[in-house]
This record gives C-alpha cells, sequence and structure tokens, in this order.
C-alpha cells in the first residue's frame, strides 16, 4: 500500500503527461493488469491517468471488470457528490460492489468468470469474452438483488458496501445487468458523440425500448438515459420520449417513466447555475465561469428546442427560475466590468486648470487591479455568444459599448503621448502600450491589439530620440 502523500505526488505526475502517452500508458498497465502481473500499482496509475483519458478515443484494453461494467459504463460520474442522484452511478462505488460479489454473494462464480474472461482476452477472443460477462450479468443481478430484497438485506449490504448511496448505486447497477444485452444493442447502435438522432435510429431505439418494457419495465427509462450520454447534443434524447409517447408537451413528457431523461438535463443545467452563482468579485474564474454559462444556455435552448415548455409546468418553473438565476448573478458581474476594466488604465489631468484626462503612464496601476481588468474582460468575451439565451443582453451592450467607447480614446491619447516622451519615461510607456495591446485584443480582437501594438512601436523611436 502506498502512502497518501506519494500516491498524490505520483497522481500530479501523471496529469502532467501528454494525451498520447497517458494513452500509452494506460494500455500498458491494462495489459498488465490483465496477464495477472503483481509489481505495478494498476488501480492507483489508471486513477492518475484517468482525469487525461476522459473524452479521448483511444483504444482501452478490456478487462473482466470493464465488461462487467459495461451494461451501467455510460451512467459514471466522476468526482466528489452530495447525494445519490438516479441516472449516476460514482466511479467510486464499483469497487465495493465488486468486492462484495467477489467475497460475499458469488465467490465461486465470480473467480470463475474472471478466470475465463481472462482466458478469452488473452486469446483475443473478444468476443467470447463478452459472451461470458453477458451470462455473469444475469447471475450478478439476481444475486444482488435477493441481497437487496428486503429492510435487513440492505442493512447488512450497507454494512458490507460502505454507505447508502454505494447501495443504491448496487440497486442501479442490477437493474443495467439485467439488460445488458439490449444496452450492448444500444452501444453498437449509438457511438459516442453521435451528432444527431435520426428517424431510423429512432424507429430501432424505440423497438428496443418496447422490448425492455415488456422484460424489465424497471430499467426501461434508461433506454433514453444512455442514449443521452451517447449523444453529441444529450437534449435530442428527448425525442425518443415525444417518439414514443406521441407528446410535445413537457407537462405530459415528464410524466411518463422517460420524463428522467429531461430531470437528469435539468439537473444538468442547475450544476451550471451552481457554477455562475458561485462567482464572486473580486476572485473568479472566467474560463470556467464562461463555460458554465456555454453549457446552460446549451442546456436550456436544448430543453425548449425539443418540447414545449409549458409556464405552468414542472420543467417550465424550474426553467424559469434558474435563467432568472442567473441572469441576475451574471448582470451583477458584468454590470461592473467597466469600472474594472477602465479602472485599471491610470489617467491625470493635463495642465494646471483641470484639463482632459490623458493616461499616466508614470503611475501603473498594481499587478493585482491589472490581473482583475483582464479576468473581467475575458468574462465580457466569454459571455458574448450566450447572452441572448441567458437574458444579459442589455446588460452585456451596455458594459461592451462604455468600455470600447472609453478604451479606444484612451489608446488614442496613449499613443499621442508616446510621439512626446522622454526616455526616463520610455519603460513605462511601453508597459502601458502593452497592457493596452492585452485589452484591446481581448474587447476588439487580435487583430485589433496587434494594431495598436504596431502603430506604439512606430511612434516610440522618434519619442526616444
Amino acid at each position: 500500500m502506498m502512502a497518501p502523500q506519494k500516491v498524490q505526488t505520483l497522481h500530479r505526475l501523471l496529469s502532467t503527461l501528454p494525451i498520447p502517452v497517458a494513452q500509452r500508458l494506460a494500455k500498458a498497465v491494462e495489459v498488465d493488469r490483465l496477464t495477472g502481473g503483481q509489481a505495478l500499482p494498476h488501480e492507483i496509475i489508471l486513477q492518475g491517468l484517468r482525469p487525461n483519458l476522459r473524452g479521448t478515443q483511444g483504444t482501452r484494453v478490456a478487462s473482466p471488470c470493464r465488461l462487467f461494467c459495461t451494461p451501467f459504463e455510460d451512467l459514471f460520474a466522476s468526482g466528489p457528490r452530495r447525494a445519490k442522484s438516479q441516472g449516476a452511478i460514482s466511479r467510486e462505488s464499483i469497487g465495493p460492489v465488486w468486492t462484495w460479489l467477489e467475497q460475499t454473494l458469488l465467490p465461486e462464480a465470480m473467480a470463475a468468470y474472471v478466470s475465463d474472461c481472462r482466458a478469452a482476452l488473452l486469446a483475443r477472443d473478444e468476443a467470447g469474452a463478452l459472451a461470458r460477462a453477458n451470462e455473469f450479468w444475469l447471475a450478478a443481478a439476481a444475486a444482488m438483488s435477493e441481497a437487496l430484497t428486503d429492510d435487513a438485506g440492505r442493512a447488512k449490504a450497507k454494512a458490507q458496501l460502505g454507505s447508502e448511496a454505494i447501495v443504491a448505486d448496487a440497486e442501479e447497477m442490477l437493474r443495467l445487468l439485467m439488460i445488458g444485452p439490449e444496452i450492448v444493442e444500444l452501444q453498437k447502435l449509438i457511438p459516442r458523440g453521435l451528432p444527431s438522432l435520426s428517424e431510423p435510429i429512432l424507429l430501432e431505439l424505440r423497438g428496443l425500448y418496447e422490448r425492455v418494457v415488456v422484460r424489465v419495465p424497471d430499467a426501461a427509462p434508461y433506454v433514453a438515459v444512455i442514449t443521452m450520454h451517447r449523444l453529441a447534443r444529450p437534449w435530442e434524447a428527448l425525442r425518443l420520449p415525444r417518439f414514443v409517447a406521441r407528446q410535445q408537451v413537457d407537462t405530459l413528457i415528464s410524466a411518463t417513466d422517460m420524463g428522467l431523461v429531461g430531470e437528469l438535463l435539468l439537473e444538468e443545467m442547475e450544476n451550471y447555475l451552481s457554477v455562475i452563482c458561485s462567482a464572486r468579485h473580486p476572485q473568479f474564474d472566467p474560463e470556467a465561469l464562461s463555460m458554465a454559462v456555454a453549457g446552460f444556455a446549451e442546456l436550456s435552448m436544448g430543453l425548449v428546442k425539443e418540447v414545449e415548455v409549458r409556464r405552468y409546468g414542472k420543467w417550465g418553473q424550474r426553467l424559469i427560475k434558474a435563467r432568472a438565476t442567473a441572469a441576475e448573478c451574471l448582470d451583477a458581474l458584468i454590470g461592473r466590468s467597466s469600472r474594472e476594466i477602465l479602472g485599471s488604465l491610470p489617467t491625470q489631468r493635463a495642465g494646471f486648470n483641470g484639463g482632459p484626462r490623458v493616461p499616466d503612464i508614470a503611475r501603473p496601476a498594481p499587478a493585482e487591479k491589472r490581473e482583475r481588468a483582464i479576468r473581467y474582460a475575458d468574462l465580457v468575451v466569454g459571455c458574448r455568444p450566450f447572452a441572448a439565451a441567458v437574458s444579459i443582453s442589455a446588460a452585456l451592450d451596455a458594459a461592451e459599448e462604455e468600455t470600447v467607447r472609453e478604451l479606444c480614446t484612451y489608446n488614442e491619447e496613449l499613443l499621442r503621448l508616446l510621439r512626446s516622451i522622454g526616455p526616463e519615461t520610455r519603460a513605462g510607456a511601453e508597459d502601458a502600450l502593452e497592457f493596452a495591446a492585452q485589452l484591446t485584443s481581448r474587447m476588439l480582437g487580435l487583430s485589433e491589439g496587434e494594431y495598436l501594438r504596431r502603430r506604439g512601436r512606430a511612434a516610440l523611436p522618434s519619442a526616444a530620440a
């Protein structure tokens, strides 16, 4: 067992690896684990590589555990969670459930499955390994279902698994294990990142859904949920409940068993909302905030596009409230953006009788103030494509108009000043020019920022002469 400090150090090192290197290392570790290697801490290494591998399309080595997880792998959620959510299974639950099956529920069947599956994989018989996993899915589901039949069984399982949330994950796993063959069929029908859900695919999904309804009714909603996780535009999964129920209105769709898709989309949208609402002046991450705004806008627009969201319905009320909250939080930040950006450009009165304000190159703004101005400029630009979707167009237009107007005036005054400076103020002038160019690049585009730099460099030599 590695010490926690060494594990953290190893994870930090692994997180810096380029993605191709991380993929090759992960494959080598998985092959070593499959062949029974004992020298490497396989799981610790793979945990450290997982952030680099998330979202990549590299080929992973199959293993008995990975094949066992096939029916519910699309529901995996990483990171800490406050409570169990239906339709999301924590990766941290895999180990306890696997150990529960291995040591308590099916020790002999598990040992046979691992041995048979490993032999098939080493012989490169992936179809045979999947068929063996299919048999084990049903046995594992039956054993888990029997163990969780009553309150006494749940209490015992909680003691063995470690928490009520893991027990709930195990219950969700067993439902999906029971329809493992149908899920494999669905995964072949819809590869990860499918650009759009066409009508021929919808027809096949409806047939698959109807078969699951007959065989395992409690698992039927997951047909739409897994579809959602495999689409490039997840809100298009709402087309399946629309297609099955022949309804367009959210109040009717939300009442069906596949209303779970809409609930999960709204929950994800509200997760983005929590990131937006947690942003506070003066410290916030403009990149993370802009990504949250983008995710929130795409999901809210996608929901409205796919179903008729009624104001009085459950989904409609949540959507209206979320949009209003997002707009209020963003308005507060964007409303002060012009003040923060322009306040980082020191000026002074020209002459002795209260003349116009001109750039003060002898008194640059503190580094903290400049960094804050850059963050606000990045926020304004990052929110620009989604202004209408989150109802911040008015605040954004006002902030941009004032900022751009005053920034352009400042730039012209700075260029005029550069032509008359002496050698002793050249360093301050160059610093002011570079910072003004950075703000200009963000607010008006890279070409405008570079144009300002060229004009400034052309003015400086004569000023230094």
